[in-house]
């Protein structure tokens, strides 16, 4: 197969084809390792996305009380009002 570089912002670079992608085993979003051998451009998948916790998984152990502090941050400074 062959495609062409095309500018894309200050950089360049290439599509590639889903079908390309997927017999590599990359999809959108996966993080590929890229690196050059003598005149080859190496692309490879290098590891696993980063799993996002649930909102669940976030308040996990969360009791409800919100009892805090107050902190001084001293007088204001500039335009703040309050």
């Amino acid at each position: 197969m062959q495609t062409s570089i095309v500018k894309w912002g200050n950089s360049q670079g290439i599509r590639l084809p889903k079908h390309l992608l997927s017999r590599a085993h990359i999809s959108d979003r996966d993080v590929v390792d890229v690196t050059v051998e003598e005149d080859a451009i190496i692309i490879k998948k290098c590891c696993k996305r980063k799993k996002y916790r649930t909102l669940e998984e976030l308040f996990e152990g969360f009791d409800g009380d919100c009892t805090t502090t107050e902190i001084d941050w001293g007088k204001p400074v500039g335009k703040e009002v309050w």
